[in-house]
This record gives C-alpha cells, structure tokens and sequence, in this order.
C-alpha cells in the first residue's frame, strides 16, 4: 500500500485541475441558454468553481472562421424539429468532436450509431428534453468522453456532468487495470519463467493497481472540490480495501484453474476497479459508503461484462 501511495504524484493530479479547456455552444438561442443553465446549475449541495461560465462560449455563426484555440474541447449544436438535417460541415474545421443535440419533446430519443467522440465527426443525438433525464443516456456519456483529456477540471466546474464523467474515467482505468492484471497473469502461465519471476510480477500487479485506483480516487475527490492529497484516500479507504482482497481471490482461483485463472483474475482487476470508482463517487456524491450489499451487486455485474472483456483480450494476446 505505502509503494502505491509513493507513486501517486499529486503535482499531476493539482495541474489537471487547472488545464485550460472551452465547450462552444451554437444553434437555436433558446436551447443554447436551456442547456447553459444546466450545466452551471449547483444545487444547495454542491460546489463548483467560480470560473465554470466563462469556459463556455456561444459560437456565433459569423464567428466560425474567428475562434481558435487548442483549449477547445467540443462543440455543441441544438436545434429544434426540423433542424435534423442541418448543415455543420462548417464546424469540421475545429477539429474537435462534434454534438448535435436535436430538441423534439414528441420524438423518440435515438442517435446515430458511432456515439465514440473523434475530431471533427458530427454525432447527431435526438432528445425529449435538456435536463439531466433527457441527456444521462446518450448525450452526458459521449459529452464526458469529448472532455475526457480535461475530464478533472471539467467535472470539477459543473455537476451537471460529474456523474458521467466519473464514470468515463472509472471504465478506463479499469480497462487499464484489466491489462496489467492479464500481463501478470500471462507470464504466471509460461513455465519456468512463471516460477521464476510470476511472484515479484504479481506483487508488480498489486502495486501497479492499487495507485491506479488511489489515484482514480484522488480525480474523483478532486472532481467533488475536494483538493487532491494522499491524506483524503484515507476516507474511502475501506473501497480501495475490498479491491485488494479481490485481487488476492484472483490469485487463488488462478492457481486452480490454470487456463480460466487468465480470466478469472484479469475480470476481477476490472471489476474490483469499478467498484472502487463508483464506491468513491457515490462517497463524495453522498456522504457516505455503499452499502455491503450495493458494493457486491455493482461488483457482481461489472464481473460478468469483464468476463467478455478479458477473453476477448486474452484470445487476442495469444493470437500475437
């Protein structure tokens, strides 16, 4: 634990609070003032930074060929019925995601089939509404991935976004956290070279994913106002906790089954990630801890999509 606390590095994690970024909006003037007052909405509860509306810009169209800069992030187009169609080529030139958000309180939500944010793509998204009900679904997600290199000093700024940003960079590092786990792994499976180096390369492992995960949680204390410092991880500590004893039941069932302990212990990295992500954010969000049932429930469910996950990964690496 002391190892993967050395390696956090707090001067990191301080500088992405303060990486420049702009959201522009631009469209139907009655939408774009709809979903800006989202997005600075702070209920009784919350906090966020007095800065948050100055990093968000209406983009008019006489402007398009005037702004520049390599601090934005996304662009935003609403319209109304009948604005499905509409003309954004123009908008390509940021190089930056692009999102029409199509307003029709009697259509049924749909997007196009991408909804992966790339620069200069247009992913068009047809809603009901522009409250958090109307957007959690499709919009919020492919918003938080956009912003995902400024994903701290965005969700820090608005909590309108804090949920679906917590759970992009929660996915992430699990994904991350699958892939050491595996590498492990994989060398525990050749001969020899496992007995000779597969214990110091699982104790490589634990450390490796236990700063991943202190430091996922540091982001998400910082995203909730809460300045990163190693002293913090002590509050969810329990959350991080859990995770290592699901990474020492990974070892085990690894030595039973040789083959399936491959994906056994790189799901249960993945998986053991996740609930520390969203443990912490229901924790800062709230006040308090899951439950044990609610952590097990969630672990449970991220446990089988892992699964697919990791054999998928595996099947690949042994194909190399």
């Amino acid at each position: 634990m002391i190892s993967a606390v050395q390696t956090i590095q707090l001067g990191a994690l301080l500088s992405d609070l303060k990486r420049p970024f702009r959201i522009l909006f631009c469209g139907d003037p009655a939408c774009i003032a709809e979903l800006r007052s989202a997005f600075l909405r702070v209920e009784q509860d919350q906090e966020a930074s007095d800065d948050a509306p100055g990093m968000l810009e209406t983009l008019a169209p006489q402007r398009h060929e005037t702004i520049a800069g390599d601090d934005i992030k996304l662009i935003i187009f609403l319209g109304r019925p009948g604005d499905e169609h509409a003309e954004l080529t123009d908008l390509t030139h940021f190089k930056v995601p692009i999102l029409a958000l199509h307003v029709d309180p009697n259509a049924v939500p749909t997007s196009t089939a991408n909804l992966l944010p790339f620069p200069g793509r247009i992913e068009r998204i047809t809603v009901n509404s522009l409250d958090f009900e109307g957007l959690r679904l499709r919009a919020l997600p492919f918003i938080a991935e956009a912003v995902k290199s400024v994903a701290v000093a965005v969700g820090r700024r608005y909590p309108f976004l804090r949920e679906a940003i917590c759970t992009c960079i929660t996915r992430d590092t699990a994904r991350l956290a699958l892939k050491i786990s595996a590498a492990s792994a994989m060398v525990d499976q050749v001969p020899l070279l496992g007995f000779v180096i597969g214990r110091v390369a699982s104790a490589g492992d634990i450390v490796a994913i236990s700063a991943l995960q202190m430091n996922l949680t540091l982001k998400i204390g910082s995203i909730y106002m809460r300045d990163p410092d190693i002293g913090s991880v002590w509050e969810v500590l329990p959350i991080i906790g859990g995770g290592l004893g699901w990474r020492a039941l990974s070892r085990e069932l690894s030595g039973f089954v040789p083959i399936a302990g491959l994906v056994i212990k790189s799901a249960i990295a993945y998986a053991g990630t996740i609930v520390v992500g969203e443990g912490a954010a229901f924790y800062y969000r709230t006040g308090r801890h899951m439950s044990s049932a609610q952590a097990g429930e969630l672990y449970a469910e991220t446990k089988r999509a892992a699964m697919d996950i990791a054999r998928d990964m595996i099947a690949r690496l042994r194909a190399r």
